[in-house]
């Protein structure tokens, strides 16, 4: 018998770089939950002869060990390691055989993070020794500590021919892992119809729920994976199935943009009418998402009835998410654009906010605002005025497209009872905007009929040139004239006041009524 030498395997492993380092790159990098790893060789210098001999494949010098120094071959590491794990972790079948045969009990030995030696053998993926440990007697159920299971493993790795190992020793195809997948959801994630087909032959259920009732199915639409769902529905998954949430898979292909996963459930029977646990159909959900084709899909089969007892319209949520493509496609399919929140729903915001116009102005949308506007959009159906909204923001251009279309200047904020215009105490310190409420002549020629203006307002008019026609219509004493005028537009009424150009009244007249003199 050849005498072994310590020494020796000391120096040519911290020389070599070692047979195993790509199969620790793979299993530091998998990290699809986050679980860290350990390193088994980050530490030559901890590790025993035995270990060097396995990891340099040296079959003869195991063979010395297992049996000068059997004991040696159960000895663990910091992390649990044997030698066996290391056989196993860096692909030395042989090395595997002997150590096996020395110690057949250590075949499911596991690891401190309850990785067995199969485990570990498929996550670096040696066939080879799979197959070894498989016929040694290796339970292919056991899991590690975050409930990954040698198929679960082979199947997110995609390997097809260690997929179809696994099972034909006996795995349990239906086994559920982390967060309650089982091997077919992670089959479907990678899009993998081969070994969906090779799961489904081997009996996996085609609807297992996960702890949170997901479906393969809705993984399928919610990853947009077109050929993992129509082998679903091929095989009778149950296209309108509910996560504990209520979302079906139609609700996650709408929400991701999936065009022609939408078609495809649709073709199957998805029910566009199953509202989630918050009361929203898929309709409301790809407007809020902004994809307007499939809004445009699901318009045709969502129940109108159903929209009018949803809290809140899809126009709603298009509007509050700046989706103005959205706004345009719903009203033109007939949404009502002065539809208002559910009472309990308006309730959650401080302002008691009701129509899509104001959430679109609330949110700076400025062109969602003007579609709204333009398909007639009443400026009167909130408790706050949607203008004193657009002048808090300080949006010079929301503003001017308000005034242009009849907006209240001297709307007040229900909370204050004050006569100062809202709109002058929201804007002191923005004084473009300040400039364009002036200059739409509402609040200055109305405001001051009988007020003197204080000295910094006046200081400030004077400092600024372009303002010297605002400060001209202001002087007092204010002449009879303007008094009149301010009387006669008080009773034509504000809205009424747009439509002056129009009257059949001398040029002049039209352009004292409209401040212009």
């Amino acid at each position: 018998m050849t005498k072994f030498s310590y020494s020796e395997y000391l120096s040519q492993f911290r020389n070599a770089g070692g047979k195993c380092n790509n199969a620790v790159s793979r299993l530091r990098g998998d990290s699809r939950r986050g679980q860290s790893q350990s390193d088994p060789l980050s530490e030559p210098e901890d590790v025993e002869p035995v270990v060097f001999a396995v990891r340099r494949g040296d079959v003869k010098a195991v063979n010395d060990l297992a049996t000068s120094a059997p004991l040696s071959l159960l000895k663990e590491n910091k992390d649990g390691w044997i030698p066996l794990h290391d056989a196993a972790f860096c692909g030395q079948t042989e090395c595997l055989k002997i150590l096996l045969k020395a110690h057949p009990g250590t075949v499911d030995k596991r690891t401190l993070q309850e990785q067995t030696a199969l485990l570990l053998a498929v996550s670096c993926e040696h066939l080879s020794c799979v197959r070894c440990l498989l016929e040694a007697g290796a339970d292919p159920d056991i899991s590690s500590k975050n409930k990954e299971t040698p198929l679960y493993k082979a199947c997110e790795l995609e390997n097809m021919d260690m997929v179809s190992l696994i099972l034909s020793y006996g795995a349990t195809v239906n086994q559920r892992c982390g967060q309650g997948w089982t091997a077919l959801h992670e089959a479907v994630s990678r899009d993998n119809t081969e070994i969906c087909e090779i799961l489904t032959s081997a009996q996996a259920t085609i609807n297992p729920s996960s702890t949170y009732s997901v479906t393969p199915l809705i993984v399928a639409a919610q990853r947009g994976q077109m050929r993992a769902l129509c082998y679903l529905i091929g095989k009778g998954a149950d296209v309108n199935m509910q996560t504990c949430d209520g979302i079906t898979a139609l609700h996650e292909a709408s929400k991701n943009g999936g065009k022609e996963s939408v078609a495809v459930l649709l073709t199957k029977h998805a029910d566009a009418n199953k509202p989630d646990n918050s009361g929203l159909l898929p309709l409301h959900i790809a407007a809020q998402y902004g994809h307007h084709e499939i809004v445009s899909m699901l318009v045709s089969v969502t129940s109108r009835a159903r929209l009018r007892h949803s809290c809140v319209s899809p126009l709603h949520l298009a509007a509050e998410h700046n989706r103005h493509t959205v706004a345009a496609v719903l009203l033109k399919t007939g949404a009502d654009v002065n539809a208002t929140l559910a009472s309990s729903h308006s309730m959650q915001y401080a302002d008691r906010r009701a129509t899509a116009l104001y959430f679109a102005i609330a949110n700076g949308s400025g062109k969602t605002a003007e579609v709204l506007l333009n398909a007639g959009a009443s400026l009167s159906l909130d408790p706050v005025s949607p203008l004193l909204m657009a002048v808090r923001q300080g949006c010079v251009s929301t503003v001017s497209l308000l005034l242009d279309r009849g907006a209240d200047v001297s709307a007040r904020l229900p909370s204050y009872a004050t006569t100062f215009p809202a709109v002058v105490a929201l804007c002191m310190n923005n004084l473009p905007l300040l400039k364009c409420l002036l200059d739409n002549g509402y609040l200055l020629l109305e405001h001051v009929g009988h007020i003197q203006l204080c000295s910094k307002l006046t200081e400030l008019l004077d400092s600024r040139e372009e303002w010297l026609a605002v400060k001209r219509k202001s002087l007092s004493p204010r002449p009879l004239m303007h008094l009149c005028r301010f009387r006669i537009r008080t009773q034509i009424g504000r809205h009424r006041l747009k439509s002056l150009p129009s009257l059949p009244l001398p040029d002049r007249l039209i352009r004292y009524l409209s401040l212009a003199d």
